[in-house]
Order: structure tokens, then C-alpha cells, then sequence
């Protein structure tokens, strides 16, 4: 009777493994998902056992080598998330033909861009599709700067975000930006804020242990970088000076502020 009993609750154990899962997921961008199934490995039958869309079993026929999930079947809204499932037997692999559609995509209409008080980026949208991140962008440095992230609403009606900009002394020019997954960066119009901040400078250019910024005669923080004369990046930050004893001599690069200046470091 022992063994009967071990082999009884073992039995659903060694079917269970048989089976195997694949998934995918993303949001409904108004789009079929299209699948590949081959047949099992003695010939007899497809590969997929099930699909589910959500925890819901997908309403159509998938005994053929590729069928298509229509989501309109279930009644999804569009950027509402998505969970597929694709049950299948064991020595066959199923495939997503285009998972890519349940990516979203950057669609937005940039109804408005303005500054707030000087330091607050605002912009509004309509027709998004999807959740995606917006990339604030500066120009400083000979070169689009990105300074920081807001997600986006994904929705086709009015969107409406706000940001706290880092100003540099000067002119000042921002933009946002919107990459999703077909690696296309859309971009929207620049705008441009004076800054009340005084000029930088830094000081010694040729030096042996710290670089110091300042600004109307004061010392002063800023976002630095300092490059090595083949172009890599040593050292990154925010402050009122730079710690140069662990570079080695050499000639070297410093973007501080809205500026970009060359400077030598000599431990004699």
C-alpha cells in the first residue's frame, strides 16, 4: 500500500512537467499578436495546449501553425496592460511572432511648452498612447544634456507635467524628448530662460591638488565633468571645487557650468 500511495501523488507531478510556460507583455496598442505553433515532436498535434489573455482563455481556434490573438475579444481598452501566457508541451517551442506591437508608441501632440518662475519647465500633450518617459533635455557643453525624467500619462486627452530645471548662469535652452521602441527619438520645440546666476570660472588651470569654481567673486557649486585628452570621463559631480591629486599629469578637459575649458595637472 506504500507504494501504491507514493505512486498515486507522483503520477500528476510527472504529467504537471510535461507542460511548459511562455509569456509576454506590454499594452494594448490596438493590434494583433500573432504566434507560431509548431507541431509536437511525434507528429501528432500542434505544440500550444492553451492561450491566456489576462487570466482569460483566448475564445479561438490554435490548431494551426500560426493564429493571431485578437484582443478586441477581450474587450481591452486601449494602453491597458497585457499579460499573455501560452501554455505548450515539452520538445516544442511556440513563438511571438511581433511582441514588439504591445510596446507602446511615442505618439504625443505637444499642445504647449513654457517656463514657471524662471525654473520650472511645463509642458502639455494630447494623443499618447501608452506610457512612455519624457527626457528633459539642456544644451550646454556643445550638446544636448540630459538633466532628468518624467513618466508620461499615456493618455489621449490633455497630459500636463511639470519639471524643476538646473539653470546655468546665461542663456539657458531646454527640450523634451520622448524615445520608445523602435529607437526613433521625437523631439519637441526648444525653449529658452535667462539666468540671474552670475558667470563661472575656475581657477588654477594648471594645477597639482583641487580645481575651484566661482561665481560674482564667490565660490560657488556647479555640474562638472572632466575629460582625459582621449575623450573618457574621470570624474562627474556637483560642487564648489574638484580633487585632482588622483589624476595623473597630463593635459585634461573641464564642462563646468555652461563652459568647457582645458587645464593641466602638474605635481611639480
Amino acid at each position: 500500500m506504500k507504494i501504491i500511495f507514493i505512486l498515486f501523488f507522483s503520477l500528476p507531478i510527472v504529467l504537471f512537467s510535461q507542460y511548459k510556460l511562455l509569456s509576454t507583455e506590454g499594452q494594448y496598442q490596438g493590434d494583433k499578436l500573432f504566434i507560431k505553433n509548431p507541431k509536437q515532436v511525434d507528429g501528432f498535434g500542434y505544440c500550444i495546449i492553451k492561450v491566456t489573455v489576462n487570466g482569460d482563455v483566448l475564445p479561438a481556434s490554435i490548431q494551426s501553425p500560426n493564429f493571431e490573438v485578437d484582443f478586441s475579444l477581450f474587450n481591452l481598452e486601449t494602453g491597458e496592460d497585457v499579460f499573455v501566457v501560452i501554455e505548450h508541451f515539452e520538445g516544442c517551442t511556440p513563438r511571438f511572432l511581433n511582441p514588439e506591437i504591445l510596446l507602446p508608441e511615442s505618439t504625443f501632440i505637444l499642445n504647449e511648452i513654457k517656463m514657471r518662475d524662471n525654473i520650472y519647465l511645463e509642458w502639455s500633450t494630447t494623443n499618447e498612447i501608452g506610457i512612455l518617459d519624457y527626457d528633459i533635455e539642456q544644451y550646454k557643453w556643445n550638446h544636448w544634456v540630459s538633466v532628468g525624467q518624467v513618466r508620461g500619462k499615456g493618455r489621449e486627452t490633455m497630459n500636463k507635467y511639470s519639471f524643476k530645471v538646473p539653470l546655468h548662469s546665461g542663456i539657458n535652452k531646454f527640450r523634451v524628448t520622448q524615445t520608445d521602441n523602435s529607437g526613433k527619438k521625437r523631439i519637441s520645440e526648444e525653449i529658452i530662460q535667462e539666468s540671474k546666476i552670475q558667470e563661472f570660472s575656475m581657477t588654477p588651470t594648471s594645477v597639482r591638488d583641487d580645481i575651484f569654481f566661482y561665481s560674482g567673486g564667490k565660490k560657488a557649486k556647479t555640474r562638472y565633468e572632466v575629460y582625459d585628452a582621449f575623450g573618457n570621463l574621470l570624474k562627474v559631480g556637483f560642487a564648489n571645487h574638484v580633487d585632482c591629486r588622483n589624476i595623473v599629469n597630463g593635459i585634461y578637459y573641464m564642462n563646468y557650468d555652461n563652459k568647457n575649458e582645458k587645464f593641466l595637472k602638474a605635481s611639480e
